[in-house]
């Protein structure tokens, strides 16, 4: 018989690296084709943190990580519509906040026409996480922070 103690942390489920999505999992998800092809080629790349990208052929390697340009274009509206809205706004108010501030330094230092390109810095920001969040959102079950 086990005891139980009842001052102990909650033991957390700790889930097994090695449980990685599989692609019928992927392919019965409420996503258009293009997604699942995306979808599966993270998951061959190891998940989220893509830890072999490099096996991969350049093909799929392209498709696991690739630049979003609807996500380029619209930024948080983008990520509003895929439905990760508290992510995207708040990325873009920490972003218009760091681009606010670092235009103040810039002029300050003379270099003003740098300071009007570092919105497309936030942009592409927004166009590199996309897929991956996307993936995180309906692949993992995780939609952000909280």
């Amino acid at each position: 018989m086990q005891s139980h103690n009842p001052y102990a942390p909650p033991a957390a489920q700790v889930e097994d690296i090695h449980d990685a999505p599989s692609d019928e999992s992927i392919d019965a998800l409420p996503v258009s084709d293009k997604w699942k092809v995306r979808f599966k080629a993270i998951t061959h790349a190891g998940g989220a943190k893509l830890p072999n990208i490099k096996s991969l052929q350049k093909d799929e390697r392209r498709k696991a990580y690739s630049f979003n340009i609807l996500a380029f274009l619209f930024g948080p509206f983008y990520y509003i519509a895929k439905g990760m809205w508290k992510k995207g706004l708040f990325i873009f108010l920490v972003g218009v906040l760091l681009i606010i501030m670092l235009s103040i330094g810039l002029e300050a230092l003379g270099l003003g026409k740098i300071s009007k390109a570092l919105g497309y810095g936030l942009s592409a920001f927004f166009a590199i996480r996309a897929n991956m969040d996307y993936y995180k959102k309906m692949v993992l079950n995780e939609n952000g922070w909280w």
